[in-house]
Formats: C-alpha cells, sequence, structure tokens
C-alpha cells in the first residue's frame, strides 16, 4: 500500500476510533449507571425492550461500542471481521433511526447516540452514520488483503469480553424496586404568615347556606351545603405520600444535583409566601447524588415531605417522553396541570399561580 493510502487508512481508522469511543464514553455521562438507566428507558423501551432485557442489552452494546473504537486500530481481522462488523451496526443504528424519522419526524429530540452529552436528532445522527459507512467502505477498499492478520483472534475476544465485563463492572444491575427511600415527615422551615396576601385566597371550599327559617316548625334552620371541589379519586401516588389524595397538592419530581429543579423548588418556596393555603408540595427524588438533598432545600428556602426512588422507577413514574422538573397539580386525586422538562411544557410560576387560585367550577370546564 502506498504512502498516501497509508495515511488516508489511518486517518479513517482514527477518525471511526474516535466517534466509537466517544459515543460509549458519552453514554456513561454523567454517571454510569445513571447515564445507562436513563438510556434504557428513553431509547431501548420505546424500541420495545423488556425491562429484563434491557440492562443486559445495553451493557453489552455500549461494551461493543468500546471494543470496535479500540479494534480498528489494530490490524488482526481488519477486513474480515472488524470492519464487516462496524459497518454492520451503523447500518442497524441508521435502519432504526430511518423509521424513528419517518414515524416522529426527526428534527427534534436526541437519538442518545451521545447521551446528554452531546444531544443529536435522529437526522443528525443518520448523516452522521452514513458518513461513517462511506469511510468505512473506502477503508475496506484501499487496505489490501495482504495488510491484514489473521493469526491472533484473541485480541478481538479478549477485548470485546473486557469491554463488555467493564461495562456490568462500571454500571451492576440493579433491583427494579427502589432500594432508597427516605421521608421527611413535615417542613422544617417556617415561612413567615405576616407576609401572607389573604386577598389571594387559594379555593378550598365553598359553600353556600340557605338558612330558611319557618315559623311553628320544630326545625330552626334548614341548611343546604355545595361544596364546589371535584370527587376524589386515586391519582397512583399514594404509595409514596398517603395523604396525597386529599385535597390540593403539588406534586414535584426532582432530580437532586438538577440546577432546573432547583429552580422551581425556589420559584414554589416564593410563592408559597404570598398565597394563603397554597397547595401542599411532596418531592419525589431521583436516587442520584441522594447526598445533595440537603444542599437543594437550602437553596429552595425550605424543606418538604419527600421520597427518593430508584433511576429507572423515577423515569417510569416521572412518565414515557418526559423530563425533569416535573410538577403536578393535584386535587383531590385528579391531575389538573403536569409542568414537565425545559422546554414548551416548562414549570411557569406565573400560569401556575393562576391555576391554583381557580375554583373547581372554572377548572372542569
Amino acid at each position: 500500500m502506498s504512502l498516501s493510502k497509508n495515511n488516508t487508512a489511518w486517518g479513517i481508522r482514527i477518525i471511526i476510533s474516535f466517534l466509537f469511543l466517544l459515543s460509549a464514553v458519552a453514554k456513561l455521562y454523567p454517571s454510569p449507571y445513571f447515564a445507562i438507566s436513563t438510556f434504557e428507558v428513553k431509547q431501548l423501551y420505546p424500541m420495545g425492550f423488556s425491562e429484563g432485557f434491557a440492562p443486559y442489552f445495553s451493557r453489552i452494546l455500549i461494551g461493543i461500542e468500546f471494543a470496535l473504537g479500540f479494534l480498528i486500530l489494530q490490524k488482526n481481522f481488519l477486513r474480515s471481521i472488524i470492519i464487516p462488523a462496524t459497518i454492520l451496526l451503523l447500518a442497524v443504528f441508521t435502519t432504526h433511526l430511518t423509521i424513528v424519522t419517518i414515524q416522529d419526524g426527526g428534527n427534534s429530540g436526541n437519538c442518545g447516540c451521545f447521551g446528554s452529552l452531546l444531544p443529536m436528532t435522529p437526522i443528525e445522527a443518520i448523516i452522521k452514520n452514513v458518513v461513517a459507512i462511506i469511510l468505512l467502505i473506502w477503508l475496506f477498499i484501499i487496505m489490501p488483503k495482504s495488510s491484514e492478520k489473521k493469526d491472533n483472534f484473541w485480541i478481538l475476544s479478549t477485548v470485546t469480553l473486557a469491554s463488555i465485563l467493564a461495562l456490568f463492572m462500571l454500571a451492576p444491575i440493579q433491583p427494579m424496586e427502589s432500594q432508597f427511600s427516605v421521608s421527611t415527615p413535615e417542613e422544617t422551615t417556617t415561612i413567615d404568615t405576616t407576609a401572607v396576601d389573604t386577598t389571594k385566597t387559594a379555593p378550598e371550599r365553598i359553600v353556600t347556606i340557605n338558612d330558611t327559617l319557618k315559623k311553628g316548625d320544630d326545625v330552626m334552620a334548614k341548611i343546604k351545603a355545595v361544596i364546589d371541589e371535584p370527587e376524589k379519586h386515586k391519582s397512583g401516588y399514594a404509595q409514596y405520600f398517603s395523604n396525597i389524595d386529599k385535597g390540593r397538592k403539588t406534586l414535584c419530581f426532582f432530580v437532586p444535583g438538577c440546577d432546573h429543579c432547583r429552580e422551581a423548588a425556589k420559584e414554589l418556596t416564593e410563592m408559597r409566601k404570598t398565597i394563603k393555603n397554597f397547595p401542599e408540595v411532596s418531592i419525589v427524588f431521583m436516587n442520584e447524588e441522594a447526598d445533595l438533598i440537603p444542599e437543594f432545600f437550602k437553596f429552595a428556602g425550605a424543606e418538604y415531605p419527600y421520597k427518593i426512588i430508584e433511576i429507572i422507577p423515577f423515569w417510569k413514574v416521572l412518565g414515557s417522553g418526559k423530563d425533569t422538573p416535573g410538577v403536578k397539580y393535584l386535587w383531590n386525586g385528579n391531575e389538573y396541570k403536569y409542568y414537565w422538562g425545559i422546554t414548551d411544557n416548562k414549570f411557569d410560576p406565573v400560569d401556575y399561580q393562576k391555576l391554583i387560585q381557580k375554583p373547581y367550577s372554572e377548572l372542569k370546564k
């Protein structure tokens, strides 16, 4: 092989190696178990992977990405196994992304190729994969068969198995059930009630009494009470907070280290200072950096009852396709508003303040 072709071949191999290693590392950001679990819930579950199989598939897939990133730089079975296997993997990814693009559109959302480190839309990922496939085909053509070694298959098997094993060690598979659950019985920070604007009373109950006195009757008064509130409903969150379906509640889904979640919590605390009978705040925390919860409450300006659940159950409770911070307005277990993420559906304190001051007669319209 001529010098120019050799340089071109090495250039392509380095580019492909970089792409695969970056893709694998990005799927472990910001922490291996959190990133892999998020990848499973947001990418694999929608594809039909079961909860039992997804944890194994995700780790094997990322391990193979690591292995191919390393193996593309050596010559053993490069033309016969490594290059074809890399093209095949990219082709599978591209086929899936093409289907997603046709069904849902490909101009928004994160395909998960580089995890949350480098968000990429499906269309962008397809372009990236096609370019990589073209480079690999070019590499296959310019590399003569004589340049390939076929005497050390153990290198391929050892690197692949070591990469996969490393993933299982970095992010051990954990039981689906929550392993760490903590609750605080009451708020420990007292809000100054003198700052409450009593003209902004939230609607708990509106009672109309029709007292008609009838002369000569033994009954002195007849009372008719009309309660303006929704019928009780099971929200499904009673396993976290026993009284969540009683009265008006603000249910939040936060990650302790999430800046957007902290801002939302702080905004809720500020509203509580000015609105009487503010819907009681309860928080479901993801078990990711749980040691930051005291710092979270310090930033928020108040402490609230909370539960901590594992990462995958948290994403499931939050809802398919949704992201943090999540804030729900519940009344007797009925959901009237759900804010989530940091884009179009993000938490809006002005909107929420107007919403919680509406009587039920207006909400049900």
